[in-house]
């Protein structure tokens, strides 16, 4: 549900002195009545220093949007797209390899349609780290998203919860950085938070940056097994946040009208006030209807929708497309089932064999698949970088414990050593392998990848030096990330 807020004083983000909001009042939008973004603020960062200041090289500044698919929980590399032959029973997958488009790029039976967009993406087989506090999801989770390792790791990788010293998810600085070039939602996180037991969206935030730099947060209504709940997506219900004053929440009934049914006069209204053009462009976009249209799933053709597949995940990445088809310039697509859960998540302790063959496998190669086809198909796809990964991989040996947790025969523990990622568009090589896993998948052979290495990499190719400092809670400075960009990636 979006939400507008109307403050009635000044403000100031702590973290940027450069960056502070205008002497008017700004219009606030956010996703939910706890979490928002000032998008008056996101547009004002035009003026904000400058994330260019070194950098160049193969990938440099191509993506103009971001799009992760984030498969939280952990696939099994072994089980989707890096497939063993000749190796023992207990690690060998239960399903056969089947020929992709491209030699040397095969997947297993369960994504066939993935198989056959090959010519158009990057595997990288040698995501590696070494855990340190990462072998559950929440630490590893919030490691590739902000970089950086959490405070507090229990040795089992439980995490707190959220917090305003957290760092910012990667998503927050890059629309801080890089702000829309349209009046559109800067970033938007879909379709579910992440999640482990009840530590609820840790690294899905803007952390020290503040509040105003989080995502849209698009929850929809109805449970993680509910297939239909991208169709009750609101997002023309205006509304105040509640802690607006009473005399403020009157206005609530007349703000709709307007909004909805008397665009013309608010134009008119606008007109003759010397608003300055952040403000003006962030009133444009509630009044161009620019992300309501986004937002129209109905507008795609039944065919388009089924291409995707008719489920929360295929929809999300539909969406996705439409976001950035729109101008946003991050989305985040969640795996839409909590990391450490049974039915459609990847946390395949047990009964690996139908959870991933009838639940989870079918929706991945339907909706990325159609995401990295239909943006190829338009035009977008050399515009728009795709990645696509969980926390880790899978355990090589089914029915042995890695992480503490009690595993089947038919199941497989977290393997942060090896495991793939998809990554496409924005100058990524076609057709293209980096990095090789040995014999098992236990452990890459060459070009080992590390999670933050990933990260610098989509900071780089939306043109911004991974190296560029930002200062926390406490002031202090911290790069973006501490690693280099996998520029081998890019043609």
């Amino acid at each position: 549900m979006t939400m507008i807020r109307i403050p009635g004083q000044p403000g100031k983000d702590v973290c940027d002195k450069n960056v502070g909001v205008t002497r008017r009042d700004l219009l606030r939008v956010g996703g939910s009545a706890v979490m928002g973004m000032t998008l008056a603020q996101m547009l004002k960062l035009q003026s904000a220093q400058g994330a260019e200041s070194a950098g160049g090289g193969p990938g440099w500044g191509k993506a103009k949007s971001v799009i992760m698919v984030y498969l939280q929980g952990g696939p099994s590399h072994l089980d989707l797209w890096d497939p063993k032959d000749n190796v023992p029973d207990n690690v060998r997958s239960v399903f056969k390899r089947i020929p992709a488009k491209v030699p040397g790029m095969d997947t297993t039976e369960l994504l066939p349609k993935l198989a056959a967009e090959t010519d158009k993406f990057s595997f990288i087989r040698s995501m590696s780290y070494t855990p340190n506090g990462l072998f559950n999801h929440t630490a590893a989770i919030y490691q590739i998203h902000t970089g950086y390792t959490a405070d507090k790791v229990s040795p089992s990788g439980q995490l707190e919860p959220p917090t305003p010293k957290d760092f910012p998810t990667f998503g927050s600085n890059i629309v801080r950085l890089k702000p829309p070039e349209v009046p559109m939602l800067p970033f938007v996180m879909m379709p579910r938070p992440l999640q482990e037991s009840n530590v609820v969206n840790k690294a899905g935030t803007a952390g020290f940056l503040g509040r105003a730099y989080d995502p849209y947060y698009l929850f929809p209504p109805g449970d993680d097994m509910d297939m239909a709940k991208m169709d009750r997506i609101r997002v023309d219900d205006l509304t105040l946040r509640p802690e607006v004053s009473e005399s403020r929440l009157g206005r609530r009934a007349r703000l709709r009208e307007l909004i909805n049914e008397g665009m013309p006069q608010i134009d008119k209204a606008v007109s003759k006030y010397d608003l300055d053009s952040y403000y003006d462009s962030a009133l444009s976009l509630i009044m161009s209807g620019r992300a309501r249209e986004a937002f129209s799933l109905d507008k795609e053709t039944t065919q388009m929708r089924e291409r995707y597949g008719r489920n929360t995940f295929g929809q999300s990445c539909l969406l996705a497309r439409r976001l950035v088809e729109a101008g946003t310039r991050v989305v985040e697509v969640i795996w839409p089932k909590v990391a450490n859960s049974d039915n459609h998540s990847w946390d395949v302790h047990t009964g690996l064999t139908d959870r991933m063959k009838k639940q989870s496998a079918p929706m991945l190669d339907s909706g990325l698949s159609a995401l990295i086809s239909d943006l190829d198909e338009r035009g977008l796809l050399d515009e728009t970088l795709v990645v696509a990964l969980g926390e880790f991989g899978r355990s090589p040996q089914r029915g042995v414990s890695t992480s503490g947790n009690g595993n089947s025969d038919d199941g497989r523990d977290h393997w942060p050593y090896c495991y793939t990622a998809v990554v496409a568009g924005a100058g990524v090589k076609r057709g293209f392998v980096l990095g090789q896993s040995d014999a098992t998948g236990s452990a890459p052979l060459d070009n080992p990848t590390h999670p933050i290495e990933l990260l610098a990499t989509i900071y780089h190719a939306v043109g911004i030096n991974p190296q560029t400092v930002v200062y926390n809670h406490l002031n202090q400075p911290r790069e973006l990330v501490k690693a280099d960009p996998v520029t081998k990636l890019f043609a």
